[in-house]
């Protein structure tokens, strides 16, 4: 029997929807400079903090089409 929970998994995906679209992302402001802090700032303390950043870079990839710091290092011409 596989070990995910569809209410879970529903919850997760409409959590993950409201972050991508509408308010969510207008809070966020996908992909303008500090996106990433906004929403390691709002999901601190409402997720375990181990959490956070891995949730919040997968947002920022899915909003932005790169991780967050995916930038640094590279020329920009």
């Amino acid at each position: 029997m596989p070990d995910t929970n569809p209410t879970v998994d529903g919850n997760v995906a409409a959590l993950r929807r409201w972050a991508l679209t509408g308010a969510g992302a207008a809070h966020f402001n996908w992909p303008a400079e500090g996106s990433f802090r906004r929403c390691q700032a709002f999901y601190k303390g409402r997720m375990p903090d181990h959490m956070v950043d891995g949730w919040c870079a997968r947002l920022h990839h899915a909003a932005t089409g790169e991780y967050p710091g995916a930038h640094r290092g590279k020329d920009e011409d």
